[in-house]
């Protein structure tokens, strides 16, 4: 028996220990899916998500949907079970319905047919009592792509636009542009809804509408006529995003159907719409959405006159250390306002300092943000800033740097000489890159610094810094940097004596020629070809201004006869034209053993310098000239007050970001002159609102004084006292009389009820005590 009695024991215990172990997980489970969804994201995927989705239990359900849910946001397919959850769309678990919609969202585009099974339930869900689900029937509903429910999406769309949610309102005007996209023929009744939604009052749905207006008619701009001065006056309640599509269009529509502001030297003219657009944008540039602020600038910009841009200028400079993705943008609209009104940005010249993990795009849009704010007082604090940005390690920003460097010195002539330090000190550098560059640029002003001889000094003189360039040919392997200086080396051969009419070459002008007669044949890419046309050049120059000289004639000759069958065809040509042309100063050009005639036209000793010195200004071309100058905004003349001419790049494009023309780009129309009457603006809630009457509570004493707030100290101590002559009183003592007057005429009303009472009391004691009588006889029995 003892026996028996331990098995059963033992049976008991190990079926607890089961019972409690489920308890036990299933609490855990409970748990974990009120912690959210970390165990569904970094868990193992289920094997068993197709049998729970069939399940008869709503937690399994729930569970699989989860699951679903957090495959999709990892990237997974998991169209396969279609099929199952769409079983589940008439559920009447609320987080179960809320799930297969965001599955259906998702997947419904991809299986249309299976999809239009569920619309009776769609349908049927339009008129749920919980509003999320209504709009979330109509996004699943405007989501499946099939022509052929077109009309009943119209229905849907139209009944929820009359709908009393304004979270469902504005799901409708969401669900209008797929619509559209679905079905360009519903275009007359989408207009209709979208006039009906216009006369929403609801904030949270105007935004929305706006999104619906831009996709569907955004040139009938005549809708928004009695609409426009709400939308101005609400523009501050709408969501943020809202906030962005309504600015937009709104700016549209002010450019089309509004005057432009004129501004004179001592007058102001901005029209009353107008005014109120830019006064309701202004609160917009305290938002703390990037965005939000950056739709308000393009507002005040486009939109404001001049005086209006200064107050973006802070807001602007807040949002640049925000993030690096908005600083991109944001110096780019900077950039675009700098080119205008350059001296609202000058004393915030230290916030545009490049640092060294900025993005190699937001290094030159810095380079030239900084170069739109050179000024006398700026020009130091910016050169240093291009100095030090000339080492950095992109090669792209070097040249930018560099390039920067010779503009501050054309726009500058003070700062010329520090421009010419920096780049000479520059050719010493290691990297190729910043040699080449230092080169190209010191080209262009020496150019400057020899045609204007007044401006050279004893410490910066041309001749001595292209003699160094000479000297250092040998270490400069970037070909169009050789090029320039080879170009340098012959245009200004003649030593300074060129007014005594001395044709004398410079000591170190035939050296150079030398060296380069060595490396001729080496320079055999196809790049290396500028540098041979101008080794062709420089011997043809300098045996034009020194034709008796022996040696120049020996290395023009080898170098003319290398020319001449060289691989590249442009060299041959540039070798044999400068041949025929030194045909009448030096005949023995040509190898001895040429014996053929030459005819043509024989030039002189002064028409081949004038051909070759007067002809071409520059041997290649650089990025410095290609650009042209920058333009200091003290000699700028602002003319116009808006963009216009090649400044096409408005606030908000998306060309202005990325350097590429698009399609998408947003442009902004021309102002009108007058602009369309504003009559047609006016509504019921632009008039005079009545005065308002005090409510009927709230009454007065008949003989009461004047309220009026005073200080309990001072002058109004008569006051207080009840001498004041003018009748006036203080609040105090005001609500100190309504106080006892309340609780006298409480008091009073009190002896009164109770003196009925008493009244009555003779009459019903006798009743009340039988009644007592009863209900305790009751209660014993």
């Amino acid at each position: 028996m003892s026996g028996q009695y331990l098995t059963a024991i033992t049976e008991n215990a190990s079926r607890l220990g089961m019972r409690i172990q489920e308890t036990i997980s299933e609490h855990t489970r409970d748990l974990a899916i009120a912690r959210g969804s970390a165990p569904y994201l970094d868990g193992p995927d289920d094997k068993n998500i197709r049998r729970h989705l069939d399940s008869s239990s709503d937690r399994e359900k729930l569970d699989a949907l989860k699951r679903l849910v957090a495959l999709m946001s990892k990237g997974r397919n998991v169209s396969e079970y279609f099929a199952q959850v769409v079983k589940n769309v008439a559920s009447s678990n609320m987080e179960i319905r809320k799930l297969v919609y965001i599955y259906l969202l998702k997947y419904a585009e991809q299986e249309p047919d299976l999809a239009l099974l569920s619309i009776n339930t769609f349908q049927r869900d339009l008129s749920d009592s919980n509003p999320f689900i209504r709009a979330m029937a109509l996004r699943v509903l405007s989501g499946i792509k099939v022509p052929m429910i077109g009309n009943i999406v119209i229905l849907a769309i139209k009944k929820c636009a009359a709908d009393v949610s304004p979270y469902v309102r504005k799901s409708a005007a969401l669900a209008i542009p797929k619509c559209y996209s679905l079905d360009a023929n519903h275009l007359p009744a989408l207009i209709s809804i979208i006039t009906a939604l216009l006369r929403d009052r609801s904030p949270l749905s105007i935004g929305s509408v706006a999104v619906a207006f831009e996709a569907v008619c955004p040139t009938r701009l005549d809708l928004l006529h009695q609409h426009y001065r709400r939308f101005c006056r609400i523009l501050i309640d709408i969501d943020e995003w809202g906030q962005v599509d309504l600015t937009n269009l709104l700016l549209r529509y002010a450019r089309v159907m509004l005057p432009r502001p004129v501004v004179d030297a001592n007058t102001l003219e901005i029209d009353s719409d107008v005014q109120l657009l830019l006064s309701s944008t202004e609160p917009l540039l305290q938002s703390r959405n990037p965005a939000v602020v950056m739709a308000a600038t393009r507002v005040l910009y486009h939109a404001g006159p001049p005086l209006y841009w200064s107050k973006t200028v802070r807001p602007l400079l807040r949002l640049v250390n925000q993030s690096r993705e908005v600083e991109r943008v944001v110096l780019v609209y900077l950039l675009i306002m700098s080119r205008t009104k350059p001296e609202l940005f000058v004393p915030y010249c230290a916030r545009f300092s490049i640092r060294r993990d900025d993005f190699g795009q937001v290094k030159k849009v810095k380079i030239q943000l900084l170069m739109n704010l050179l000024t006398s007082d700026t020009s130091q604090v910016i050169l240093c800033e291009l100095v030090d940005c000339a080492n950095d390690v992109d090669d792209t920003v070097v040249s930018e740097s560099i390039i920067a460097i010779g503009k501050c010195a054309q726009s500058l002539p003070n700062c010329v000489p520090q421009c010419l330090s920096a780049l000479t000190e520059m050719i010493k550098s290691p990297h190729g890159a910043v040699v080449s560059n230092a080169i190209l640029v010191l080209k262009t002003l020496l150019q400057a610094q020899i045609s204007d001889p007044s401006s050279t000094t004893a410490t910066q003189n041309p001749m001595a810094i292209i003699s160094r360039l000479a000297r250092n040919i040998d270490d400069i392997r970037h070909t169009s940097a050789r090029a320039c200086i080879v170009w340098l080396v012959g245009q200004y051969a003649e030593t300074g004596e060129v007014l005594s009419r001395l044709r004398k070459v410079a000591d170190w002008a035939p050296d150079v020629l030398r060296k380069l007669a060595k490396t001729f044949r080496e320079e055999a890419s196809i790049a290396a070809s500028v540098v041979k046309l101008q080794c062709v050049v420089l011997a043809s120059k300098l045996l034009v201004l020194s034709p008796e000289d022996q040696t120049l004639q020996l290395l023009t000759r080898y170098i003319l006869n290398l020319g001449r069958y060289d691989q590249n065809y442009d060299v041959r040509d540039r070798a044999r034209m400068m041949a025929s042309l030194l045909s009448g100063i030096c005949p023995d050009l040509i190898a001895p053993n040429a014996t053929e005639e030459r005819g043509g036209i024989v030039f002189r000793n002064e028409q081949i310098r004038l051909i070759l010195f007067e002809g071409k200004t520059s041997a290649a071309e650089t990025k410095l000239q290609r650009k042209g100058k920058t333009q200091n905004f003290s000699t700028v003349k602002h003319v116009a007050l808006f963009r216009t001419g090649d400044d096409h790049l408005v606030i908000g494009s998306l060309s202005a970001v990325t350097e590429k023309s698009t399609l998408s780009d947003s442009i902004l129309p021309d102002w009108l002159e007058h602009g369309v009457e504003s009559s047609l603006r006016d509504s019921d809630e632009d008039a005079t609102p009545a005065a308002m009457t005090p409510p009927s509570a709230l009454v007065l004493k008949a003989n009461a004084a004047p309220v009026m707030p005073v200080p309990n100290t001072g002058s109004w101590s008569d006051a207080r006292n009840g001498t004041n002559k003018g009748g006036w009183t203080n609040l105090d003592d005001f609500y100190a009389d309504t106080t006892e007057e309340n609780l006298t005429s409480e008091s009073e009303e009190g002896e009164a009820v109770e003196d009925e009472e008493g009244a009555e009391g003779g009459s019903g004691s006798g009743s009340e005590d039988d009644s007592s009588t009863e209900i305790s006889q009751e209660s014993s029995s």
